[in-house]
C-alpha cells in the first residue's frame, strides 16, 4: 500500500474512515500486518510482558525500544510506525528529546508517550524539534503502580473532565494524535469528537477515530490466560495469522469491533 503518513490518517479522520493500528516488535509481523492493510504499528513497550515475560512494561529499556523499532522498520511495507517512549526515558524535557531521537533514528515515524496535561512542556519541544508525538491518555501502564492496578479511568465526573482538559492541552502543544485506553466509551466520543487529530482507542468504545489491540491479544496468545474485556481473538475460524489480520482490519474499518461488550461504562 503506499506509505501512511500522519498527513493520511488525518485524512481518514476528516472522511470518517476508522483507522487500524496494532502493536509490533519484529520484522515478520511487520510484513504480514502492513500487507494485510494495518495502517500503523506500534513498536509498544507491551514487548516487557508479551516478549520479555515481566510482568510490566516497567523494565523496558531505550535500547530495547531502538532494537524492535528497527526491527519493525526492516519488515514494514508502507504502515506508520510509533515507538513508545518507556518508563522514565522521559522524566525531563531533556530526556525525553534525546530518547526520542534515538527511537526516530531507529526507525519510528512518531513517538508515544503516557502521561496527562504536565507533558505539555515536552510535548511542545518534540514537536519543535521534529518530532511528531502521540500523548497516551486514561490508563497508562507505566503507571500501574501509583493507580493501582490496570482499572477503567475516568469514571468519575472529575477525572473525566481532568482527561479531557489534558487532551485539549496536549493537542494545543503540538499532539498529532492521542491514545486512549480504558475509558468509559462516553467519554472517549467525546473527547474524540473535541480533537483535531485522530483518537486511538483500546477498551474505549467504537466511536473513536481508530483502533489498537496487542498483536498477541488479537492472535489469541496469552502467558497468563487473562484476556481482557476489550480483546477479541480474530484467529478464531481462521485458517492463518494474514487471515486473522485481515479480519481485524476489516472489523475495525466497518465499525463490528470493539462491539458494546468490549467498552466500559460510565
Amino acid at each position: 500500500m503506499p506509505a501512511i503518513t500522519l498527513t493520511t490518517l488525518q485524512g481518514l479522520k476528516h472522511k470518517g474512515e476508522t483507522i487500524t493500528m496494532l502493536t509490533c516488535y519484529d520484522a515478520t509481523f511487520a510484513h504480514l500486518a502492513s500487507q494485510a492493510g494495518v495502517e500503523v504499528l506500534l513498536v509498544g513497550d507491551s514487548l516487557g510482558m508479551v516478549l520479555q515475560g515481566h510482568d510490566s512494561t516497567l523494565p523496558v529499556s531505550v535500547a530495547d525500544m531502538a532494537y524492535h523499532t528497527a526491527c519493525v522498520k526492516r519488515g514494514n511495507q508502507g504502515a506508520l510506525i510509533i515507538a513508545d517512549l518507556p518508563f522514565m526515558a522521559g522524566a525531563t524535557a531533556e530526556q525525553a528529546l534525546l530518547n526520542c531521537t534515538t527511537l526516530m533514528q531507529a526507525g519510528a515515524h512518531m513517538v508515544k508517550l503516557e502521561g496527562g496535561a504536565w507533558l505539555g512542556s515536552t510535548v511542545r519541544l518534540l514537536t519543535e524539534r521534529g518530532i511528531p508525538v502521540c500523548v497516551h491518555l486514561g490508563l497508562t501502564p507505566q503507571s500501574v503502580n501509583l493507580i493501582g492496578g490496570y482499572k477503567v479511568q475516568g469514571r468519575e465526573q472529575a477525572q473525566a473532565r481532568q482527561l479531557c482538559d489534558a487532551a485539549h492541552a496536549l493537542e494545543q502543544a503540538g499532539a498529532a494524535m492521542i491514545v486512549l485506553e480504558c475509558v468509559p466509551s462516553a467519554l472517549a466520543h467525546d473527547v474524540t469528537r473535541a480533537a483535531q487529530v485522530p483518537v486511538i482507542g483500546i477498551g474505549a468504545g467504537n466511536a473513536t477515530d481508530g483502533q489498537v489491540l496487542v498483536l498477541h491479544d488479537m492472535l489469541g496468545l496469552s502467558l497468563t490466560g487473562r484476556v481482557p474485556k476489550f480483546v477479541k481473538n480474530f484467529m478464531a475460524g481462521q485458517p492463518d495469522i494474514t487471515s486473522a489480520l485481515r479480519a481485524y482490519v476489516g472489523a475495525v474499518k466497518d465499525r463490528s469491533f470493539p462491539a458494546s461488550e468490549h467498552g466500559f461504562n460510565a
